[in-house]
């Protein structure tokens, strides 16, 4: 059975004696490609063709990486389970029953199924750490402005950031090592990252190392989810690492605050398809708010759909303030939270989904089970910290991810122990 990892599939050959050399590598549909279909996943833009590479795109060609084609994902990055794609929901190659995260699930997928040994995803409030923690791989979600994101398709501008997935932490960290670092064309980068070897700190020391444990990331976790969650806890601690419980009282409303400033940007953002300058144009008849409606209605699905609807509500005179303006507040008291843990702490620790891979459908008539069930991973997203998801063992043979999270540029800490998972 097909998984539909891809959306399309065709390889580019990259340079020769790079660092990458010899690796396939799938790009998430949202990645722009020169010459090769980007559609985002939606049928607004079946036929767009990007005459220009994405920076990481040019970085990996660069280093010597094929790509074998571009990933299924959630329209526009809107989802968890990678079902909202105009082109079909992708299968969990671990089960084919059950969803593979989203929204880079193709991404993830087409590396689980060995169809890829790398993979690019974005992750927008978890869509690389989600996916990869179903389909039991690795994922990291690198600090806002280490990777450009230059020639990712926008969805929401302040909260996005692309990063690698890969079988393995030190494979994700190579691929890291490629893709980070400044460029002109994003004037969000840092050079913080430019001259570290993120592959080199896949060592697995973590001696010494003091981990905390928030406890409103466990609570109220699959009972499966939190126990393989405290084995890989006690394994980290028979390394030398020790554990301490934290409290975050404002992740508590960081879903909340998380899909006011998600939803309020893709309003924003997404107005370019408008028919005229990208996405479905022509043959409409009426005026052009006609048109317009038209070519929006027929090009975006449903998901899309409310998201753009619930942030124009948002943004609207009169509310504003009431929404957006507080959900900013809330988002500030997130980053405080963050800044006072990692004054005791080095590292954060948490499941990276308090639930297993949902079954294929199961979320689809509630979107609200679909957002809640990003409870662990927007708070990272709204404090603009790095991330990574590495497996850590199973609950009834599905897999189950554990999520460290580090202070701002602090990657190879958190790519240390996390080897030290794996290991």
């Amino acid at each position: 059975m097909s998984l539909n990892a891809f959306i399309t599939e065709e390889t580019i050959e990259g340079d020769e004696d790079g660092p990458l050399d010899g690796k396939t590598i799938a790009v998430k549909d949202n990645i722009s490609t020169k010459g090769l279909r980007t559609t985002c996943g939606s049928a607004m833009l079946e036929d767009y063709v990007p005459p220009y590479d994405a920076t990481v795109v040019e970085r990996v060609k660069a280093a010597g990486a094929t790509i074998v084609g571009k990933a299924n994902m959630d329209e526009f990055g809107m989802g968890t389970t990678t079902e909202t794609s105009a082109y079909g929901p992708t299968k969990n190659p671990v089960d084919e029953d059950r969803v593979p995260g989203g929204s880079s699930g193709g991404s993830a997928a087409a590396v689980a199924a060995g169809d890829a040994d790398l993979a690019l995803g974005s992750d927008t409030g978890g869509s690389i750490r989600c996916p990869a923690a179903f389909c039991g791989v690795v994922g990291i979600k690198p600090t806002y402005g280490l990777v450009s994101r230059y020639g990712l398709v926008a969805y929401a501008n302040s909260l996005e950031q692309i990063g690698p997935i890969a079988p393995t932490v030190e494979d994700a960290a190579a691929l890291l090592d490629v893709i980070s670092g400044p460029d002109a064309h994003d004037g969000t980068t840092r050079d913080e990252g430019e001259n570290s070897d993120y592959a080199a700190a896949a060592d697995g020391d973590v001696e010494g190392l003091t981990i905390g444990v928030p406890i409103e990331f466990v609570e109220g976790a699959d009972d499966g989810v939190v126990e393989a969650f405290w084995d890989a806890i006690e394994d980290l601690e028979a390394q030398g690492a020790e554990y301490t419980e934290v409290s975050m009282p404002s992740v508590e409303k960081a879903v909340a605050a998380y899909y006011v400033i998600a939803m309020s940007e893709a309003s924003s953002n997404l107005a370019r398809f408008d028919g005229v300058r990208y996405g479905k144009s022509g043959g409409y008849e009426g005026n052009w708010n006609e048109a317009f409606a038209r070519a929006r209605e027929e090009g975006f699905g449903p998901e899309v759909k409310r998201r753009i609807l619930l942030g124009t509500y948002a943004l609207s005179a009169g509310y504003h303030d009431k929404y957006y303006a507080k959900a900013q507040d809330a988002r500030a008291w997130v980053k405080q939270d963050f800044d006072s843990a990692f004054e005791d702490v080095d590292v954060l620790a948490s499941p990276t989904m308090p639930v297993p891979p949902f079954k294929l459908g199961e979320s689809l008539d509630d979107p609200l089970q679909m957002y809640l069930a990003d409870a662990n991973t927007v708070p990272i997203n709204l404090a603009n910290l790095p991330a990574i998801s590495v497996p850590a063992g199973e609950t009834e043979g599905l897999p189950v991810g554990l999520q460290l999270i580090g202070p701002k540029f602090d990657e190879e800490t958190i790519i240390r122990a996390a080897s030290a998972v794996e290991n």
